[in-house]
């Protein structure tokens, strides 16, 4: 479950930018959170693509 820990640590490390955003209104904050926010789309695109090709491999053997 390496990713899903990944996935897990990746958001953890946003948290702050987060609180700070939307609980002190810092406008920095903010930029740091939708660039964190486009980190983990990256992120999702990696996953989604890897399990696709997991699948494909999966279906190839017969399983």
């Amino acid at each position: 479950m390496g990713k899903y820990e990944d996935l897990h640590q990746l958001v953890g490390s946003f948290e702050a930018d987060f609180r700070k955003f939307y609980e002190k209104q810092n406008k920095a904050a903010g930029t740091r959170v939708r660039k964190h926010m486009g980190e983990l789309k990256k992120f999702a695109q990696q996953v989604r693509q890897e399990v696709q090709e997991i699948k494909l491999k999966m279906k190839d053997e017969g399983k």
